[in-house]
């Protein structure tokens, strides 16, 4: 009898590489000449980014600095959600940006759900924030792996633990 072979679906974000991502992010601001004598400041509060800009305009100049420096570090902008652009006190705005962690329920019964769909011979569960695969055959294995790579689910998908 073959031994099971099997891989997790997760999503994670490398905390490490926001911080840095936000570090390099303020140094190309604080340099740059659209933004002398203006307000930005961008900080990390847990799981989010906080961000605070003068006007409209700089918040989003700011946002597409920040994205650039997190593609450059192997970051994916599809975890963060981004929250609605409020006033804040002196006449700047502010704009939070939650970093998601781990599958949300709901996306992960769609995954399960085309997993079935596929009709391979493998199983599909969930585990807290993530999804367990597993089945007989190491094929039926890389065919789902390539299918959920051709999907989009609004967040980055990594496999660990291929055994």
């Amino acid at each position: 009898m073959a031994k099971e072979a099997s891989f997790d679906i997760v999503s994670k974000v490398d905390m490490q590489e926001v911080d840095n991502a936000m570090n390099q992010a303020k140094k190309e601001i604080s340099q740059r000449y659209d933004f002398k004598n203006s307000k930005v400041e961008i900080s990390l509060e847990g799981d989010q980014i906080k961000i605070l800009a003068d006007d409209e305009y700089k918040l989003k100049a700011v946002i597409d600095v920040l994205q650039t420096k997190l593609i450059n570090r192997k970051v994916s902008i599809k975890n963060l959600e981004y929250g609605n652009i409020e006033d804040a006190s002196g006449g700047t705005v502010r704009q939070m940006i939650k970093i998601k962690q781990g599958i949300e329920t709901e996306i992960a019964k769609q995954i399960v759900k085309d997993i079935k769909n596929l009709k391979l011979k493998v199983q599909a569960q969930i585990m807290n924030d993530q999804i367990r695969v597993s089945g007989k055959s190491r094929d039926d294995l890389q065919s789902v792996i390539q299918f959920l790579r051709g999907q989009d689910y609004s967040l980055e998908l990594q496999f660990t633990n291929y055994r």
